[in-house]
């Protein structure tokens, strides 16, 4: 039984995963053209326009969506079998409390520009921990807190993606300017801004290996605080629509699922898995012929992972929304630049 299950989800998996596949090995063949804009931006590129055009049906969804969730988290542990603990510490005191601040402010930002636009609390809350933390992954842990429907996370994840794709091209030529591109600001910038990690891994590798390390530390760190951000949402919000919650609640079973989906608070395996390959690599428990193998088939499950990314991006979706929706994810995104840019000078990252 349980290895027809398993058959099942593989078949079921096969065909987005190979459209993510091939156009993942066609962003390298043409990112071999343009070596300035590499293969990361022209997989999501790609994904987006597939996933809008030719591969939209249901069919190409499961796969898509794993090459979007889990190969990123195994590319993302994989990357720890790569980096020295010592790599982590140089983000400083200052580039933590940076982290911790912006994340305080975009939080706030996105409650209050929420608020103005008018839109409910429910969907306010999922836009603020998706800007704030990491996108899908984070409006995923939160919606069951505030047992949010899946229109409004529907709508808030197509949101934070399109925001972040369109982030993750702006930011360049922004840290080109007042940065010049220096590897602690620039990293600083993608890896506090920017809604996915996969968004961190395809700018940086715009810029250099350096930025591209650094920026998914400062990332990654981000991550962690996922779980005080979800703490909070619980406690704050513990009684939202609590009326609600009892009428759309059928059972006794059901309520119950649902108070321990709210207890379910943890850092997400991929975080713990990357610091212990980190912590293995430290201590030269990885010889370094193995780590280089990490890291080449890391750097090959990105890539397909940002084609699923681009392809989990939904336009019409976005269109159907009408532009208020639109105007909420560019002031947002406006906002966490401005803020962005003002700590990294305030705190001398």
């Amino acid at each position: 039984m349980k290895g027809e299950i398993v058959i099942k989800n593989i078949k079921d998996i096969l065909p987005g995963f190979l459209v993510c596949l091939i156009l993942a090995l066609l962003a390298i063949y043409i990112g071999k053209f343009v070596p300035n804009l590499g293969a990361a931006p022209i997989a999501i590129f790609l994904g987006l326009i597939a996933g809008n055009t030719f591969f939209t049906k249901a069919i190409y969804e499961k796969g898509s969506k794993f090459s979007e969730g889990d190969l990123l988290s195994y590319s993302i542990v994989l990357l720890g079998g790569t980096l020295s603990i010592t790599e982590i510490f140089k983000l400083g005191i200052s580039g933590i409390v940076f982290i911790i601040l912006q994340m305080i402010g975009t939080i706030a930002i996105t409650i209050y520009i929420g608020k103005k636009l008018k839109f409910s609390k429910k969907f306010k809350i999922l836009m603020a921990s998706g800007n704030a933390v990491c996108g899908s992954s984070a409006i995923g842990a939160t919606s069951p807190v505030i047992n949010a429907g899946d229109s409004e996370k529907g709508l808030s994840i197509t949101i934070v993606n399109l925001t972040g794709t369109i982030l993750m091209f702006a930011l360049i030529p922004i840290a080109e300017y007042f940065y010049k591109f220096n590897t602690h600001e620039t990293s600083a910038l993608l890896g506090g801004i920017l809604q996915s990690v996969g968004q961190v891994i395809a700018a940086g590798s715009m810029v250099n290996d350096h930025v591209l390390e650094m920026a998914t530390l400062f990332k990654l760190v981000r991550i962690i605080f996922l779980v005080f951000v979800v703490t909070w949402v619980s406690k704050k919000y513990k009684n939202l629509d609590s009326k609600e919650i009892v009428e759309d609640t059928e059972t006794f079973l059901e309520k119950e699922a649902y108070k321990k989906r709210k207890k379910k608070l943890a850092i997400p395996w991929y975080i713990i898995g990357f610091f212990i390959l980190c912590l293995l690599f430290t201590l030269k428990l990885i010889p370094g012929e193995l780590s280089k193998v990490f890291k080449f088939i890391s750097g090959k499950f990105e890539l397909i992972a940002l084609v699923g990314i681009g392809m989990r991006v939904k336009i019409k979706e976005l269109i159907s929304q009408g532009p208020k929706a639109s105007l909420y994810g560019l002031l947002v995104g406006i906002s966490q630049i401005i803020l962005a840019l003002l700590l990294i000078k305030l705190l001398k990252v």
